[in-house]
C-alpha cells in the first residue's frame, strides 16, 4: 500500500520533516517514491505541492493521520 506521511530530516532536538509518498513497507527514514513537501514544526512553516498529493490520492496512497490534518490545514489558508 502507498501511504503519504512524514519523514525526519532535522538534527537532534531541530525536527523538521519532508512530507513524502512511499510503500508502507518501507523505513519511515528510508527510500520514497516522491517528495512533496516539507513541515517544520518549531516555525510552524508548511509548504505542499496539493496538485501532486492529490494526484497520489486520486491513485489510492492513503495519507496517515498526521499528514492528513496538515493537508486540511493548508486547504484552509492556514500554514
Amino acid at each position: 500500500m502507498v501511504k503519504i506521511r512524514l519523514t525526519r530530516i532535522g538534527r537532534n532536538n531541530v525536527p523538521i520533516y519532508r512530507v513524502v509518498v512511499t510503500d508502507s513497507k518501507k523505513a519511515r527514514d528510508g527510500e520514497y517514491i516522491e517528495k512533496v513537501g516539507h513541515y517544520d514544526p518549531r516555525k510552524k512553516e508548511l509548504n505542499l505541492n496539493r496538485d501532486r498529493i492529490e494526484y497520489w490520492i486520486s491513485k489510492g496512497a492513503q495519507p496517515t493521520n498526521t499528514v492528513a490534518k496538515l493537508i486540511a490545514r493548508a486547504k484552509g489558508g492556514s500554514s
